[in-house]
């Protein structure tokens, strides 16, 4: 009775301050201007909603609210809404991080609005976290991807706001990189990076011993200098239970009117420190994050930031903790500011996991085809973007930024990783296709100014109408199949987007048998011609009718196959005639079939040898005659079951792989072979299945093989998923161990059933070792490695030793209950019929001695993400080489970039300058030769051009490189008078020579003027 009495008296002398506390009108003002109270438990209140560049709508139903039966979703109402409320009381603050929708809505406001949004922003109350075009994916990117995205929307903040994001906020992605950590935060200047993903084992534990947050030293080669705070949640990115304020959620909101009943200031109070002190049990120092918001919140804002304000005036009225708003930064310099020392975080946070049998690692792979055209046309907007440059962009022209903002919304978490809805999916698709036609325009007539002798980079009109193919890989190229004007030749500028010489194949679909291929000063080229086969026509012919809309009644008889030779940064011209004569006709080779006579098949023209068993049509050894190296090898297809789930109802869906079993169905243990060969590549055609077609080529001046995977539709009368895989088992000792790439820059080493930072309890054996592979995977023995190179994102393993296995195609027949409310059950329409997609494309195996092979996969590496760029037109020979330059380069003559440097960004700005990024390829200690200092001579780079002015910048270009700080975090176990790491980093650029150095991993950005 006694407490009771008190508690009552409490209340009573609690309403009876609120009532005080009220004026004449019933109006309370709320105090929420607190800061950081030393000694006391500090809760910083961060406001923000995550808003998905598309997911379950399309992006821009997601901005205007549209399409609102599948999800309740407007941004442009949060901003609206958020803008308002920010300027009711300048305490209040928020932050926000997707710019491909802040432009959208920057756009359509007058002057004075943004005027007001810019005052906001100066006085730290809108804050912009990450700052990129999305809140991209970190497991199925590409590095250079990551820093175009994140560029793109740094420029819109930079010239609307002169300011320059300080935190990383990555907090839906599912897993994350160490590129992330050091290259897209400390290397852009981020003090800490924030996320919510971790698997779950991995939480627990560091909630046990409070290490969620850490020092996370991302980059090997870089030690101590790429350190970051980062900052993993207790729980999600959404508030602690009891605490979400949306204005249509079922919440109890403080009630802190006496004349209205349900009086509960104290109880909300109460709530509020308990799920404080909770947190606070599992975090370092006297400051604790709450995430205020979700997936777009605040379409409403009042009805959170007036919760906010009650709770922070009344729970600092109470005094047991503070409660405050705040942002990232500001809670950064907080927990700089308490000289704490953090646990030393290394590598990545893959895979992610949030239950036993729920590993997020099927999306690596889903929606393959989607991924290879991200891929694609990633390393077309690289060459595109050169090219534009080249010529200069002009008012009267098209450019190349649709293509740039279709890449920079499709690298977001639920785009590229293939997890997002079919007809949002079509959505990032068509974006791409759009972007890319208006760039193929660009390239085009880039081309014919450059190419044409007499107009001295001043183009007013095209001379010459170029067309490219972009469906290639299923033969449909109709200039290069149509047949040759009398008097004409086929003409093809093949460009080359690297910084070196490089030496390639050209294949194109042609229709007869009588061409003769010659190079720019009239010689003739040895070339070879391979029947077209059957799947790659019925493909072309279901694909073009479905997508272009044409009915194929001509399919490509033959590929034309010839090697060519083009300098860096430049082009060359190749031009095929009919015109018959002895000599051409003595190097034009056609292919000749060969039937397997003896127990084991031998192929390959040059060094690389490959052996096949004429009983099972199976691979069975690759040897390199130049090298020595010599492994027994097979290479198979099989395919997981996917689970339905069982007394777990977990089952496999577009972000999670959970196979029926550890043990994958081989597709076909016997396959027949049809063996191709000639002068300049020999095939193996192999039919596994009525669904699986490979195309093995070795070429000549090649010492890897190439494997072409033809798969689909996949079978589901069965009912039953299916996650197909190839995999290469070698004769090799190699003790749990391999090694994937991180972002296709870093490689990190991989062990089976094993993480470093707990004790992991399997439970699922084969999802839980798979890894994203956006560049590469090898294994290595004592004696040699095996590499494997993909042309798109995709996941992989090791599950047994010796072996390697990637995922190519998956087909679902159940959702996997994360959301997206779909089966991952692609399809390709014809009229009124469907199928299952087919899915098509290539992976690259070579073999090497021990501690060699990284040369092949950074060269090779580069080499596949920026093809050759092939542009086609009819014209008479004689007139064209007296009009146009038939090989030229945009670097001095006999100049080259070192074999370790790629260039990675040629851009021509808005306002004329010129954005260039250089970036060394290799990794401390990885190579002998190459990981060592490098130097890039720019004015030889960009010869005929006299450069006016060069400024170093971060890797975004928003702020000078000699303006950036970095906080030097303590670490623990650290003795700060021991040995300090000195990572190798390129000198200062000379201002008089323009040499820039670069070091191991090191990227270099610098704004140039000419």
């Amino acid at each position: 009775m006694q407490t009771l009495s008190l508690s009552i008296s409490s209340l009573i002398i609690c309403i009876a301050s609120i009532v005080c506390s009220y004026g004449v009108d019933g109006y309370i003002h709320y105090n929420t201007g607190s800061s950081i109270v030393d000694g006391k438990l500090n809760v910083h209140l961060v406001a923000h909603s995550h808003d998905d560049v598309g997911w379950l709508k399309t992006i821009d139903q997601y901005y205007v609210g549209s399409n609102n039966s599948i999800q309740g979703a407007c941004v442009e109402n949060v901003l609206d809404s958020v803008v308002v409320a920010l300027r009711r009381d300048p305490n209040r603050k928020f932050i926000f991080a997707e710019m491909a929708f802040f432009s959208r809505w920057w756009e359509e406001q007058s002057p004075q609005i943004q005027q007001q949004v810019r005052k906001l922003v100066n006085d730290g109350q809108l804050e912009f976290v990450n700052g990129g075009w999305c809140m991209h994916d970190e497991a199925t990117t590409h590095y250079i991807d990551m820093i175009d995205q994140t560029t793109l929307g740094h420029f819109l903040i930079k010239s609307q706001f002169n300011t320059t994001p300080r935190a990383g906020w990555q907090i839906d992605p599912f897993g994350h990189s160490a590129v992330q950590a050091y290259l897209l935060g400390a290397e852009l200047g981020f003090d800490s990076l924030h996320f919510a993903r971790i698997d779950y084992q991995d939480r627990a534990k560091r909630k046990g011993d409070k290490s969620l947050e850490v020092v996370w030293q991302g980059s090997r080669t870089f030690g101590p200098s790429s350190q970051i705070f980062a900052n993993a949640f207790p729980v999600h990115y959404s508030p602690p239970n009891g605490f979400h304020f949306e204005v249509n959620d079922d919440y109890n909101p403080v009630q802190d009117n006496p004349l209205l009943f349900d009086f509960n200031v104290e109880a909300r109070v109460s709530d509020f420190i308990a799920a404080a002190v909770t947190q606070a049990n599992v975090t370092r120092t006297n400051h604790i994050m709450w995430t205020m918001g979700d997936d777009f919140q605040y379409q409403y804002a009042e009805s959170w930031f007036k919760q906010m304000d009650k709770l922070i005036h009344y729970v600092n009225e109470d005094g047991q903790v503070n409660a405050l708003y705040s942002t990232p930064s500001l809670y950064r310099d907080a927990k700089y500011a308490s000289d704490e020392s953090w646990p030393l975080k290394v590598d990545d946070y893959f895979p992610y996991a949030d239950s036993a049998n729920a590993y997020w690692t099927g999306f690596y792979t889903s929606r393959p085809a989607l991924k290879r055209f991200v891929r694609f046309l990633s390393g077309y907007f690289l060459a595109a973007r050169q090219i534009e440059f080249m010529v200069g962009r002009r008012s009267n022209r098209g450019n190349t930024d649709a293509l740039g903002d279709a890449l920079g919304v499709a690298q977001h978490h639920d785009a590229v990783t293939g997890t997002a809805k079919q007809h949002t999916t079509n959505d990032y698709a068509k974006r791409l296709a759009i972007g890319a036609s208006e760039a193929e325009t660009v390239v085009n007539s880039a081309l014919s100014c450059l190419t044409d002798s007499k107009s001295n980079g001043r183009c007013t009109a095209s001379t010459v109408t170029f067309s490219q193919c972009q469906l290639l890989n299923i033969s449909y190229c109709p200039s290069t199949e149509q047949d040759i004007p009398q008097g004409k030749s086929l003409v093809i500028v093949a460009y080359n987007p690297l910084g070196w010489n490089r030496s390639d194949i050209i294949r194109i679909p042609v229709n007869d048998r009588n061409h003769v291929v010659k190079d720019s000063i009239g010689n003739v080229v040895e070339s070879q011609y391979v029947q077209m086969d059957n799947v790659t026509s019925e493909l072309r012919k279901l694909y073009i009718e479905a997508y272009l809309g044409i009915s194929d009644k001509r399919a490509a008889k033959y590929w034309l196959v010839f090697p060519a030779s083009i300098p860096p940064l430049g082009w060359n011209t190749y031009f095929i005639s009919t015109k018959q004569s002895k000599k051409g006709l003595r190097r034009r080779i056609v292919s000749t079939m060969d039937l397997p006579s003896n127990e084991t098949v031998e192929i390959g023209p040059g060094n690389l040898k490959l052996s096949f068993s004429s009983t099972t049509g199976q691979l069975t050894r690759m040897y390199n005659s130049k090298t020595g190296i010599d492994i027994p090898v097979q290479q198979s297809y099989l395919w997981y079951s996917s689970s339905q789930g069982d007394a777990d109802p977990q089952a496999s869906g577009a972000y999670i792989f959970r196979p029926s079993g550890s043990t994958p169905s081989v597709v076909s243990r016997s396959v027949p072979l049809k063996i191709i060969r000639g002068p300049l590549v020999d095939e193996v055609h192999q039919q596994f299945s009525s669904w699986i077609y490979q195309i093995i080529r070795v070429y000549k001046d090649r010492d890897h093989a190439e494997f072409e995977f033809t798969i689909g539709p996949i079978p589901s009368d069965d009912s039953i998923g299916k996650e197909v895989i190839t995999r290469l088992t070698a004769n090799m000792v190699t003790d749990e161990v391999f090694y994937t790439d991180s972002n296709a820059r870093d490689f990190l080493k991989r062990v089976r059933d094993y993480r470093a930072d707990w004790p992991l309890t399997v439970t699922q054996p084969v999802a839980g070792n798979y890894y994203p592979i956006n560049l590469g995977i090898y294994m290595e023995d004592k004696k040699s490695e095996l590499s494997v190179l993909v042309d798109r994102a995709t996941g992989g393993s090791s599950i047994n030793d010796g072996e390697i296995e990637l995922m190519l195609h998956r087909r679902m027949m159940n959702d996997d209950s994360r959301g997206v409310g779909e089966a991952l059950d692609e399809s390709v329409c014809t009229n009124s019929t469907c199928e299952g997609l087919t899915v098509r494309g290539n992976y690259y195996v070579n073999i090497n001695e021990v501690g060699t092979g990284a040369r092949w996969r950074r060269t090779t590496g580069q080499e596949i993400y920026s093809p050759l760029l092939l542009a086609f037109s009819h014209e008479d020979v004689e007139t064209w080489k007296s009009s146009h330059l038939t090989k030229a380069t945009t670097m001095e003559s006999n100049y080259s970039l070192p074999s370790n440097i790629a260039l990675i960004t040629l851009q021509e700005l808005v306002d004329g300058s010129v954005l260039v990024r250089l970036a060394h390829l290799y990794e401390g200690g990885e190579d002998p030769d190459y990981s060592t200092l490098a130097k890039v001579e720019l004015k030889k780079l960009f010869a005929g051009k006299a450069i006016k002015g060069v400024k170093e910048t971060s890797l975004s270009a928003n702020q000078n490189k000699s303006e950036m700080k970095r906080k030097t975090w303590r670490v623990e176990g650290k003795s700060e008078s021991g040995e300090p790491f000195a990572p190798i980093k390129g000198g200062p650029l000379d201002k008089s020579s323009l040499i820039v150095e670069l070091a191991p991993m090191e990227i270099r950005t610098f704004i140039l003027t000419f």
